[in-house]
């Protein structure tokens, strides 16, 4: 899940704590590590306040989800939106990204802004680079405490995430990183330890359609299924196919494939309490 964050955070993740993105699936690896970037559609702060209780609430009363088996209309659902983020955007000084995927900028490689947050990437030459394996860290907020998504809702344990776990920490412990044109970017900085064994390969991970593909928790919405969102009907018609996963796409949330903003670090559009249709393979 987004442009997201701790070098430009979008509207929606600063308000709602309650971003995170992609981490593909190769090699069996799960594809996303959670929600992905979204502005709110809400008239007013109250609206949004009370929206986000009423979901937190519904969330609490649900029964454990089960696997879809036969079409139905579903309520309560979160819906976000992702994109393969471009490395243009970023301004850290280029390291190895080991899988053979080249040398890219840092903060693309690893922040929550980047590759690891949003599966995919386009680098400086226009090509698609995709994060293989996520490695055996987690991730942390921009303080450098560690944060995870949540099982049910919109907020992660301890904020939104910033980076990977590792990388470098400045004198107070929070994240920093060296930057393209020299310095840093949040002062100068000791290296706080490796990525746990993440790695990049080049090419898309999974081939996805732009308002068509959509990322869903397995456990529920069966890889495959045809999902009906009646506020993008003037955008696509409403319809999408479910072919993406992630790790914090959990329960009643889908995200949307969609392409990058026409701004760096843009944000799409974060819906709460969406009704949608699943139309599972084969009912």
């Amino acid at each position: 899940m987004r442009g997201r964050l701790w070098i430009g955070i979008p509207v929606a993740c600063a308000v709602l704590a309650a971003c995170g993105g992609a981490s593909r699936r190769a090699a069996g690896v799960t594809r996303r590590d959670s929600p992905r970037a979204a502005v709110a559609t809400f008239r007013s702060g109250v609206e949004r306040v009370s929206a986000t209780s009423a979901l937190t609430a519904d969330c609490r009363r649900r029964r454990p989800e089960r696997l879809l088996t036969h079409r139905q209309w579903l309520s309560g659902f979160i819906v976000t939106e992702y994109y393969p983020v471009p490395e243009r955007w970023f301004n850290g000084v280029r390291v190895s990204a080991p899988g053979g995927a080249g040398r890219h900028r840092v903060d693309w490689l690893y922040s929550a802004s980047g590759v690891s947050m949003e599966g995919d990437g386009i680098d400086l030459a226009g090509n698609h680079v995709h994060i293989a394996d996520l490695g055996s860290v987690g991730w942390v907020n921009s303080a450098g405490t560690a944060t995870v998504p949540p099982r049910c809702g919109i907020r992660w344990s301890h904020g939104p995430p910033a980076w990977r776990a590792g990388g470098w920490r400045n004198a107070a412990g929070a994240v920093t990183y060296p930057l393209a044109a020299g310095g840093w970017s949040h002062g100068v900085g000791h290296w706080a330890g490796g990525y746990g064994g993440a790695t990049f390969e080049p090419g898309p991970s999974l081939s996805l359609r732009y308002y068509h593909s959509v990322a869903v928790d397995p456990g529920l919405i069966p890889r495959g299924s045809r999902i009906y969102v009646s506020s993008y009907r003037n955008v696509n018609g409403g319809w999408f196919v479910a072919q993406d996963t992630g790790g914090a796409i959990i329960g009643r949330h889908i995200d949307v494939y969609r392409p990058p903003t026409a701004q760096p670090f843009g944000s799409g559009r974060l819906l709460l309490g969406e009704r949608v249709y699943v139309i599972p393979p084969g009912s």
